[in-house]
């Protein structure tokens, strides 16, 4: 605790908006935790000069005086961690939102103070080790069902290392009661089912490991054309309305990962309320569970407290790495990172902070990568394989990607996926430009691909360079019309539209096309570019393109997508066989001359 000054102890001297002056903190460290004012508002030090502190408080400071007393608790913003956290909701400094509900109703009154987990409600503990065992930090001594879909692994702290001296037997117990006892070097020391851990401090790990497996989320041109491995860090840029959110939940439902963490950063009350009533309802596609049993979210909205919108994509990514440290595969969806960087510019502002571009602080480049770095593939202090994947949204003003959030934040990460307006307002969904979005994890997991399908770079090449070409010929269209360009070039105009309609737009509203599995997406892909092979022939012998065109198998290929399951492959392999049939005629007619196609 602070030593009291001759006032009594350390007091408020200057409140401007969430930026709090105290006199009296000459022993407050770094960001220590403080509670201001008679309801205890909860505030963290950002700023120590001599005898003066600078604190930002994370709840409305709204008739907060000069004078007011501060206290320090002599700890870093911290959370907890254990049993509990999955099918949560909290804000941004870790209270849950259906506890505050329920004590204090629909508001959040200011100073309110819930726990973040249930310290009296009883779990069903495992043992796994027995006593005399040798353990160290990360080591998994027992296991509880949080929920039918996770097993939640109680781990040694990350401090503490020695021998088992007891461990309680299989039945109920509390987060709170000790579970075992671990004889270190400085005596022996209590463990029980719930930690804490200073959200701005990464949670240990024995090394790093090379990314190799990509994150699958259903979504076409995610998978084959721009894939994320799991571990990697993305960037979902856009402007107003392209589906940034949209495409964050998808991800959200479809995407492999074992565990999800949602954090709404900033957006508007109306997206975080569409949310927070969708996700509870959402059925996990592949348990038939409810999705939220492996789920956090995380709610800060633009109308709460500034300051704790900016931690609380700290709470976020460190809740991801406690289920990292149990050898999980986590998906972190933050929405979003430029509200974000919004709050910093306002925080910094009240800081008197030397402003850079476009008001942002200097030290924007350096936060972001603090945050995208703690993303990875890991092998965890126990030694198993864990993994924090981060898909960051980012909102650039009037869609221009030149604006310093989004320009920093491509420094960090290795998978773009820039959404484009014109897409959007062509209801083209996902809206991502297949000629403006990169991935550098195409090499990484590229071994895994093609464990799958030993042609997938070649069919990912294939497609990507057509789309390219078609491109350059539109610029032609554009000037001087379709009607000059010869058949093999219209040709490409004509496939790159399949692949826009019959592979790129997907649909969440049809259960056939919302997920789509790696096999589908490779034979839908096969049949386009064969389709494109078979037709490049047949104009090269003189078919004219009217003839290709009007195959009775396009108009299949076209709703393939939508008509078949994922388990209808052997469908997809039929398309494929009356393509060449329906080619293998019309060229034999056509060559012989004994029809009326010429």
């Amino acid at each position: 605790m602070t030593t009291a000054n001759k006032n009594g102890g350390p007091t408020a001297t200057r409140i401007s908006g969430p930026i709090i002056t105290a006199r009296g903190m000459g022993e407050a460290q770094m960001y220590e935790v403080v509670q201001v004012g008679s309801l205890g508002l909860v505030g963290e030090v950002v700023r120590v000069v001599g005898d003066l502190a600078t604190i930002q408080v994370y709840e409305d400071t709204t008739m907060l005086k000069p004078g007011a007393q501060v206290v320090c608790t002599g700890a870093p913003l911290s959370v907890s961690l254990g049993p509990g956290l999955l099918g949560n909701i909290y804000d941004g400094i870790q209270r849950p939102l259906p506890g505050i509900e329920a004590k204090s109703g629909a508001w959040i009154r200011r100073g309110e103070k819930v726990d973040a987990l249930d310290s009296q409600k009883k779990w069903s503990f495992e043992p796994l080790v027995d006593a005399g065992s040798k353990v160290s930090g990360g080591y998994v001594i027992g296991q509880v069902p949080e929920t039918p879909l996770v097993m939640h692994r109680i781990m040694v702290p990350p401090d503490i290392s020695g021998t088992v001296r007891s461990i309680v037997p299989k039945g109920e117990y509390n987060l709170t009661d000790p579970v075992a006892v671990i004889e270190t070097d400085k005596g022996p020391r209590d463990v029980v089912m719930m930690q804490h851990w200073p959200v701005r401090r990464p949670r240990p790990i024995r090394e790093r490991l090379r990314i190799t497996e990509p994150l699958i989320t259903g979504q076409r041109i995610i998978d084959t054309f721009f894939p994320l491995g799991k571990g990697g860090a993305a960037a979902i840029p856009g402007g107003f309305g392209t589906g940034k959110t949209i495409t964050q939940h998808q991800l959200a439902k479809w995407s492999d990962a074992q565990i999800i963490v949602f954090i709404g950063c900033g957006e508007r009350g109306n997206e975080m309320t569409e949310v927070l009533r969708e996700f509870p309802e959402l059925e996990d596609p592949r348990s038939g569970r409810p999705l939220m049993e492996r789920t956090i979210l995380i709610a800060n909205t633009s109308n709460m407290p500034v300051a704790a919108r900016e931690v609380s994509i700290y709470t976020g990514i460190t809740l991801a790495e406690y289920y990292r440290d149990m050898g999980f595969s986590v998906a972190v969806f933050a929405d979003s990172t430029s509200r974000w960087a919004e709050a910093l510019r306002e925080l910094a502002a009240r800081l008197e902070e030397m402003p850079a571009e476009e008001g942002f602080p200097a030290s924007l480049p350096t936060r972001l990568a603090q945050f995208y770095e703690r993303g990875g593939a890991v092998t965890t202090l126990a030694g198993d394989r864990g993994s924090v994947s981060i898909v960051g949204a980012v909102s650039p003003p009037g869609g221009d990607f030149s604006e310093p959030v989004t320009q920093h934040t491509r420094r960090f990460i290795r998978c773009f996926w820039a959404l484009d307006t014109e897409l959007a307002n062509a209801r083209h969904y996902p809206s991502i430009h297949w000629l403006r979005s990169y991935s550098e994890y195409s090499e990484d997991v590229k071994s895994w691909w093609e464990k799958e399908a030993s042609d997938w770079e070649e069919l990912r090449t294939e497609a990507l360079t057509l789309l390219q070409r078609e491109e350059r010929l539109q610029q032609i269209v554009k000037l001087v019309g379709p009607d000059v360009l010869p058949d093999n070039q219209k040709l490409i105009l004509f496939i790159a539209e399949v692949l826009k309609d019959g592979f790129l737009a997907q649909s969440a509203f049809n259960d056939n096309d919302a997920y789509c599995s790696p096999e589908k997406q490779i034979a839908l892909l096969r049949i386009m570019l064969g389709l494109y092979h078979r037709g490049r022939d047949l104009i090269q012998e003189g078919v004219p393109l009217a003839l290709v065109r009007g195959m009775e198998c396009v108009s299949e290929i076209l709703r393939a997508k939508s008509a078949l399951s994922n388990k209808e492959l052997d469908k997809l392999a039929d398309i494929d066989r009356r393509l060449n049939e329906e080619a293998d005629k019309i060229a034999q007619q056509y060559v012989k001359g004994t029809s009326c196609y010429g």
